[in-house]
Order: structure tokens, then C-alpha cells, then sequence
């Protein structure tokens, strides 16, 4: 259940995020690109801060995950390359490149996501899924080459690139502290990244758009930035940095939807042929089957949790059988076989 509640969860904030891409597009006619970066991330801060202070007054709050303090330098760097460099280097690379384009190009996240994880943090990448990022790479060459002309050359796509390899670092260091309160990870991300963004489009000179333009990308940033962390990052914790990126690969689909009918923009052949090449890519992805025989090491840790077959522990104190709870636990030595993926308790090597 928890798996088939965090697929949704992925795909919700692909579809968040890939409609934010057009739609910041169109905040770029008047306003700075690093501005425009700035305003999103620190809306979606701000926005969750709101949501988080409300929530402390509910019982919901009882059942947040703290971020413990090693996992504090991960989640600096996590901030640095996915909410500073990402965001900025999107905006500067949507300015010189079509909305559909660019969000197709966004793919490569999940592929660059997946090469990280597999060469980096040894995450099992199998046939399957190598056969969908090369797919899925087929596609955004082929889009770069077909964008260069009408550019003026390869800046836009290459900017897209590298937002794209951000996001994947962030991706997999997100993946550390996945364990901790998605809602307070993705708010700190947010003011963090946006306060650093937009003092740096300021002291460049930049100037702050009208209370319209604000408001909106302050909206947009809360939504595609915001409340898509937060579920990216529910996601993560279950299924594992790779596969979260494959599901996740579908958001630049909903993007250059969008982008048609919003920018009036005409899809190229070349346009539909790389389109084609990452659906394949994506479905070689999310139809992967993952089960053998597995032994989880011993551990201890703190996250929400449901009392399931990985959580046979003891509690030394009162508990009235709520659940999902929080505290800190142990799990022994367990050897069995099931579906799985590379979650919280399947970070095993192969």
C-alpha cells in the first residue's frame, strides 16, 4: 500500500512541477531570470511555512519526522545544487529555448538521477532501467540538436542540461535525509534558496516586478516547487532515488502540454520523435519488477512508520496503538523475499 500511495505521490508532483515550467516561462517576458528563480523557491518557502505553523496546532504535527543532525550537511548541499543552482540555471536556459523544448529536456533529471545513484551511491539500476535512460537520452539529443538552429545555437538546451544534472545531485542527497518531515525539508529549501537567489539578482542590479507578478510566481513556486518537493520527497523515501526520478521523468510531458496551449507554441517532427523515445523510456521504467532474496542489517532510526513486517519492535513507552507513529527504533537482522524497492529499509547492495 505504502508503495502504490508514493507512485501517486510522484507522479502528483511531476505533474506539479512539469506545469510550472511554461507557466514560469511566462514570468520571464518583464521580470530577470534570476529574480523569477528567487520569487518561486521563496514563495514555496513561505507558503509551507504558513502550512507548517498551521499544522502545529493539529495533531498531524505529532507525527513529523525529525531531521536528525548528520543529516544536516546533506541536506546544505542538497540546498545548494537542487534549490541555488537548479532554479537559476532553468530560468537563464527557459529564456533562450521554447517552453516545450525545455520541458521535454527536463527528462534528463531522471536519467542523470539514476546514474548518480547507481555509480555514486550503488543504488541497483538493472537492464530495465538502463535501457529506459538511454531512451530517454535518445530523446534529448535529439531535441538539443533540433533546437540549436532556432536558438542561435546550443546555450538554452545546455543550461536546461545542467539545471537538470542540479537537480539530480539534489536528488540523491535529498535521498539522505528522506527520512525527516518532507514538509520542513521542502520549506527550508525554499527560503533558503530563494532568499539566496533573489539577493544575488538584487545586488546585480535586477528590480522586483509589480504586486501581480509577485503574487503569481509566489502561487506558482508554492505549488510547483513547494507541495511538488514535499510529495517528491515522500516518494523518495519509498521507492528509492532512481526510481522516484523515473516516475518523475513524466512531468515534462504535462509541461509541453501545457506549453501548446498556453504559448502557442507548434511541435516539430523532431519534437514528436523525442517525445516518443522518452515515453518509452519512462514506461520501461515504472513497469520494472524488482524481488529476490534480501537481508536487512541491523539498524536504528527514527520516521513515521506503520507496524508491518520491517517494524517488529518493542516500544519502552505508553502507546495507544495510533499509527502511523514516530520514534526512534530498532530494526534486527531479517532475511526474506518480496517486491521491493531501494526504500528507507531496502538500501542493500546486489
Amino acid at each position: 500500500m505504502i508503495v502504490h500511495r508514493s507512485v501517486v505521490y510522484a507522479l502528483a508532483s511531476a505533474a506539479l512541477f512539469g506545469a510550472s515550467t511554461p507557466l514560469a516561462k511566462l514570468l520571464l517576458v518583464d521580470t530577470a531570470p534570476l529574480v523569477v528563480a528567487g520569487l518561486l523557491y521563496l514563495g514555496s518557502g513561505i507558503g509551507l511555512a504558513v502550512w507548517l505553523g498551521v499544522r502545529r496546532l493539529s495533531a498531524e504535527a505529532q507525527r513529523a519526522s525529525p531531521i536528525d543532525r548528520a543529516d544536516w550537511p546533506w541536506l546544505a548541499a542538497a540546498i545548494a545544487a537542487g534549490g541555488v543552482a537548479g532554479p537559476a540555471l532553468l530560468m537563464f536556459g527557459l529564456a533562450r529555448t521554447d517552453g516545450s523544448v525545455a520541458s521535454l529536456l527536463l527528462n534528463l533529471e531522471a536519467v542523470l538521477t539514476a546514474v548518480i545513484a547507481w555509480v555514486a551511491f550503488r543504488e541497483n539500476v538493472d537492464r530495465r532501467i538502463f535501457l529506459g535512460m538511454a531512451a530517454i537520452v535518445a530523446g534529448g539529443v535529439l531535441l538539443s540538436w533540433d533546437q540549436g538552429p532556432r536558438s542561435g545555437g546550443l546555450a538554452g538546451p545546455l543550461l536546461v542540461a545542467a539545471a537538470c544534472l542540479a537537480w539530480a545531485l539534489d536528488n540523491n542527497l535529498t535521498r539522505k535525509v528522506s527520512g525527516g518531515d518532507a514538509a520542513t525539508i521542502a520549506c527550508l529549501k525554499g527560503l533558503v534558496a530563494g532568499s539566496v537567489n533573489l539577493g544575488l539578482a538584487l545586488a546585480a542590479g535586477a528590480a522586483l516586478p509589480g504586486a501581480g507578478t509577485l503574487a503569481a510566481a509566489a502561487a506558482l513556486g508554492l505549488a510547483g516547487y513547494g507541495v511538488s518537493l514535499a510529495l517528491f520527497v515522500v516518494a523518495l523515501r519509498d521507492l528509492g532515488t532512481a526510481r522516484t526520478g523515473a516516475y518523475f521523468s513524466v512531468a515534462p510531458f504535462f509541461g509541453a502540454a501545457l506549453a501548446f496551449g498556453v504559448l502557442a507554441e507548434t511541435p516539430s517532427a523532431a519534437f514528436w520523435i523525442a517525445a516518443a523515445l522518452m515515453a518509452l523510456g519512462v514506461w520501461l521504467h515504472i513497469s520494472e519488477r524488482h524481488e529476490h532474496e534480501h537481508e536487512h542489517e541491523p539498524m536504528q532510526h527514527t520516521h513515521a512508520h506503520t507496524h508491518d513486517e520491517h517494524h517488529r519492535h518493542e516500544h519502552d513507552f505508553p502507546w495507544d496503538g495510533a499509527e502511523p507513529h514516530v520514534h526512534p527504533h530498532r530494526h534486527e537482522r531479517l532475511a526474506h523475499s518480496h517486491p521491493h524497492y531501494p526504500d528507507l529499509h531496502h538500501r542493500h547492495r546486489h
